[in-house]
């Protein structure tokens, strides 16, 4: 009994490898986007920090608006779509949509502590052409 199952479950499974592999090789090491230790340290005190934290996942979102025509929106989220992204490293998540995926591809998240703020930022992002001095919005090439 279980090898006829199995045989009945084979193909779906296999079709699920080849969906997901296909899904990893499109996102070649130069179009993931990265997180660096200085936000991963920073995710990981949030978590440990506020009960309210577990499970939750960094989402990097672009909309229209700030100073040059786009800016970066980071919420802390518990959901997952089914045309996300996910990045992780070293157990963190970050979470990018499909469309935002499109303006961020090959960008670097960090976490900056400054003076009048602390924030988490895209400090590079190869699709960007300029900025303002925030780093919170961008203009594309």
């Amino acid at each position: 009994m279980s090898g006829s199952l199995l045989r009945r479950f084979a193909p779906l499974i296999g079709a699920r490898i080849r969906s997901n592999q296909r899904m990893l090789c499109s996102i070649g090491s130069s179009d993931a986007v990265q997180m660096t230790d200085s936000c991963v340290r920073r995710l990981k005190e949030l978590s440990t920090k506020e009960a309210s934290m577990e499970g939750k996942m960094l989402r990097l979102s672009v909309e229209t608006g700030g100073c040059s025509g786009f800016q970066y929106v980071f919420l802390l989220d518990d959901k997952k779509n089914d045309d996300d992204r996910i990045f992780e490293k070293e157990g963190v998540k970050l979470v990018v949509d499909k469309i935002s995926y499109d303006f961020v591809k090959g960008a670097t998240v960090d976490y900056v502590e400054e003076l009048i703020r602390s924030a988490f930022l895209v400090t590079t992002n190869p699709s960007a052409i300029g900025g303002c001095s925030c780093k919170s919005s961008f203009m594309v090439k």
